[in-house]
């Protein structure tokens, strides 16, 4: 028989463990700096702008401490981007609130 305790703890370490795995896996791919006035770079769109808005809170940790990543692409499209980029940025940021609902127990 399992002891609360004990099956708290192991879904506690399993929780932090695929926490850190998916910490690692987006700050990988945490877009870096390029040249803003080099000709040869090619703007970015909406699925860009979506994707960098989704990983905006783990570049922003980075970005404090190595300064050739940034949180938002110089190199855009305009429009597009921006939108691509608020609502990854909604995904990542808002989609943490809490949706459960508590129910009562009444006691007969």
């Amino acid at each position: 028989m399992k002891t609360p305790i004990n099956f708290i703890r192991k879904n506690l370490i399993i929780f932090i463990a695929a926490l850190l795995l998916l910490l690692f896996a987006l700050s990988s791919c945490a877009d870096a700096i390029q040249y803003q006035y080099d000709k040869n770079i090619a703007s970015v769109g909406f699925w860009y702008g979506l994707w960098h808005g989704i990983i905006a809170p783990i570049s922003f940790i980075i970005s404090l401490f190595n300064n050739k990543v940034a949180i938002y692409a110089v190199y855009n499209n305009g429009g597009w981007y921006n939108l691509g980029f608020l609502l990854g940025a909604s995904i990542s940021i808002g989609s943490s609130s809490r949706v459960s609902k508590s129910r009562s127990r009444k006691i007969i």
